[in-house]
Order: structure tokens, then C-alpha cells, then sequence
């Protein structure tokens, strides 16, 4: 099953992501992702869907770390390129820890690692490669995570997934600037 982490394209990764979900995440799920039991107590019960879209970004999430894993593991990145990897890869943990509690607290289980990921380790040559396969997934994550925001029709309950939105973003733009890009090519994202 393939994530929006592995897609290149920002916009198809945000389908993906839509369509794999059914749904985008109610309020209740991401007023607990925020650490708000009281106010997604207010909120409608998740609910199966709520789950089913909770373990599609914590899969996805599972994915970039073990993706990050490759790259600190590929003997390719200096030093401290390999200390930002670690550092970007337990950013992912922390979501992915988030994303399974909630799971959790709607009665649901967790989805788990794969055991193997199908990752390009073929064409990781040089450290410029780990850090554009990173960047890509980066990119998708932002791009998935945008997609989702504006769909909330509790406005507070949207900031727990632009607080992720943020941290794919600053990631994204630190990636690009080690490649010698433009951190923030444009104004805005898509």
C-alpha cells in the first residue's frame, strides 16, 4: 500500500491521502490529537471512519520513520545531516505516538509497521539524494496535511493538524535549503 510520502506529485499525494481516508478527521479526533479530551468529549464520537483515517496518516507516518531510517542508515549524510535526520525522524515518532493514542482512545487498534518498505535505496548515491528523497516525502506530508485542514468546520479543532502542517513545512524548507534550493520558493503552499 503505497502512502503520500511515496508519491513526488504534491496534489496526488493530497488525493491519495483524501481517498484512502474516505474522510477527513472530525472533530473529535483531532480535538484529541491536540490533547483536548474535554472539548472532543463536546464533539460528535469518532467512529469507525474516524479511525480508519487516524490509521492512514499513522501508517503514513510509520513510513517516514522508517524512510529516515534508510537515509541515517545509508553511511551517506555527514554528521550533521544525520543529526537532523534523527531529529526530523523523531519529530514523525512523536506524531505517529499521537495518531495511535488517539486511535486508541476511539476504541480503535492501531495500525503497526510494515516489516518492509519498498523504498528507491537503488538511486541513494550521495547525500543529495537521501536529502531529495526527503524532501519529496516532506513535500507530500505538507501537501496532505494542507488538503485536510481547511475541511474542519471547527476552526480550533483545525490547529492540532496545521501544528503538523508546520512541522512538515519547516522540515520541508531545511531540506531544501542543505540542497542548495530556495527554502521558500513561493508564498504559498500547495
Amino acid at each position: 500500500m503505497s502512502s503520500f510520502f511515496s508519491i513526488p506529485n504534491p496534489a496526488a499525494a493530497r488525493r491519495l491521502f483524501l481517498a484512502q481516508s474516505g474522510l477527513v478527521l472530525s472533530g473529535a479526533a483531532v480535538a484529541l490529537l491536540a490533547g483536548r479530551d474535554a472539548l472532543a468529549a463536546k464533539s460528535k464520537a469518532g467512529g469507525a471512519d474516524d479511525v480508519r483515517i487516524l490509521n492512514t496518516a499513522l501508517g503514513a507516518e510509520l513510513e517516514a520513520i522508517a524512510a529516515y531510517q534508510v537515509g541515517a542508515e545509508s553511511g551517506l549524510l555527514q554528521k550533521p545531516v544525520h543529526a537532523l535526520a534523527v531529529q526530523f525522524q523523531g519529530h514523525h515518532k512523536e506524531h505517529a505516538d499521537v495518531l495511535a493514542k488517539t486511535v486508541q482512545k476511539l476504541g480503535g487498534k492501531p495500525v503497526v509497521a510494515k516489516s518492509k518498505y519498498s523504498f528507491p535505496v537503488e538511486g541513494l548515491k550521495v547525500q543529495a539524494d537521501v536529502l531529495r528523497f526527503a524532501a519529496s516525502l516532506e513535500q507530500g506530508a505538507v501537501s496532505a496535511y494542507l488538503g485536510a485542514v481547511p475541511l474542519f468546520a471547527n476552526r480550533d479543532l483545525s490547529k492540532a493538524a496545521a501544528s503538523i502542517l508546520g512541522d512538515e513545512a519547516m522540515h520541508w524548507a531545511v531540506l531544501r535549503n542543505a540542497l542548495g534550493e530556495n527554502p521558500v520558493p513561493s508564498a504559498f503552499v500547495s
